[in-house]
């Protein structure tokens, strides 16, 4: 890989090229104008008919949990892995988009099969497994199941929270005394799932535990210049804090782009369902960050203080899942810059990063990472690239729409 002013750009059907991104044509299909939003809004229908029409066509035929692919086609879980709430989440979003009545069958099909994580607490996933698929579920058809079958899931959930550090532990069994202090930035993204269940049964004991959650990991991720490690260590016995670490970034000290990704949306998240202005002001550093990193082309590098940054692999699924968070934030910070850098992702990724051109790819979107150190899913299609690709668009293009499976409110 070239370290000059080159980077790689990915074709449709999945071959790296190099492109100058000094050149003319390169740089006004990378960077569009914000401000033209008759090209933008032209742009993101086209993309979300792309993604849609590409579920029509390939969800029918899929029976798990598509979590990566190979090659250009999906590989599967059966129960889900810790992605299995996005395919739902999909074709849910697919069905507000469309009004076509297969996604909404496909959908409640999909979700039902991860029934039985409702009562797992060997993950702290349970967030992602199911808001987009239960809760959305529950909001979308107002059936009991799924608002209960979420809040069992909350209560799964909070099992995992250590008083002694104030935190959600991410992974291992819970009496494993592996990884026992370890956290991540990802669990960010399943605090929702807390507050979520707080308004539902009225015990104000989930949100409690986000809250406490959120706030440590404010005080220990975020760096003086607003980056962040992937993973903290903490001792699980005392709750003493042991420093930063790594697993899908570059190192302890770098920034991995996803988790960045994570923070963002997160804290602006648990600023919307609380009201704390300081999550909100950590949202903002978080996102200052990573926008002072973005390459021209606006699509994230998979982590952006790796040594080869800013000329490296992609992570699209980073970029649109930034994107959802900073249109919050400017709705949050009457700040304009924040929706305009969100529409230039979009764009970037809808007109650079989509499967277009491939007659083989069962994704919509491509030149996403997974886990670079462990050459796992190094630019291919992710589930949640395509989850949020949908959500970013659908805010930008019917906010009220959206609104009806995630909810946008603050308090």
């Amino acid at each position: 890989m070239s370290v000059s002013r080159r980077t790689l750009l990915t074709t449709a059907a999945g071959a790296a090229v190099a492109v100058s991104a000094s050149t003319p044509t390169a740089a006004s299909a990378a960077t569009p104008d914000a401000s033209d939003q008759a090209s933008v809004t032209r742009t993101l229908r086209q993309a979300a008919d792309y993604a849609v029409a590409k579920l029509r066509a390939v969800a029918p035929g899929v029976t798990a949990f598509p979590v990566g692919t190979k090659f250009e086609k999906w590989t599967y879980s059966q129960n889900g892995d810790w992605v299995g709430g996005f395919w739902p989440g999909q074709l849910w979003l697919a069905w507000l988009y469309s009004g076509e009545e297969q996604f909404k069958a496909l959908a409640l099909a999909s979700a039902e099969k991860l029934a039985p994580r409702q009562n797992d607490t060997s993950t702290h996933d349970l967030g992602f497994l199911f808001y987009p698929s239960w809760v959305t579920a529950w909001r979308l058809t107002g059936d009991e199941k799924w608002r209960a079958g979420a809040v069992q899931a909350a209560s799964s959930l909070i099992k995992r929270y250590n008083p002694a550090g104030g935190f959600i532990r991410a992974w291992g069994a819970l009496g494993d005394p592996n990884n026992a202090g370890r956290v991540i930035m990802d669990t960010m993204m399943n605090l929702d799932l807390l507050a979520f269940a707080s308004k539902q049964s009225g015990d104000p004991k989930y949100l409690e535990i986000a809250v406490a959650h959120a706030k440590t990991a404010q005080r220990n991720f975020v760096r003086p210049d607003g980056s962040t490690p992937h993973v903290f260590d903490f001792d699980p016995v005392t709750g003493a804090p042991i420093g930063p670490n790594t697993v899908q970034g570059y190192s302890p000290a770098s920034c991995w782009s996803r988790g960045q990704a994570w923070g963002v949306y997160g804290f602006t998240t648990i600023h919307r369902r609380t009201g704390d202005a300081e999550f909100l002001t950590t949202a903002r550093r978080l996102a200052d960050f990573a926008l002072s990193h973005l390459t021209p082309d606006h699509v994230p590098v998979w982590d952006y203080l790796a040594p080869q940054a800013p000329n490296d692999v992609k992570d699209a699924s980073a970029g649109v899942i930034m994107a959802c968070g900073l249109l919050d934030l400017a709705e949050l910070t009457h700040r304009p810059h924040y929706r305009e850098s969100a529409l230039r992702i979009l764009t970037a990724v809808s007109r650079t990063c989509l499967t277009t051109k491939s007659a083989r790819a069962e994704a919509s979107v491509a030149r996403c990472t997974r886990n670079r150190p462990n050459e796992d899913g190094v630019e291919v299609s992710l589930p949640y690239a395509d989850y949020y690709l949908l959500e970013g668009i659908l805010r930008v293009l019917d906010r009220r729409r959206v609104d009806r499976a995630i909810d946008l409110s603050s308090v």
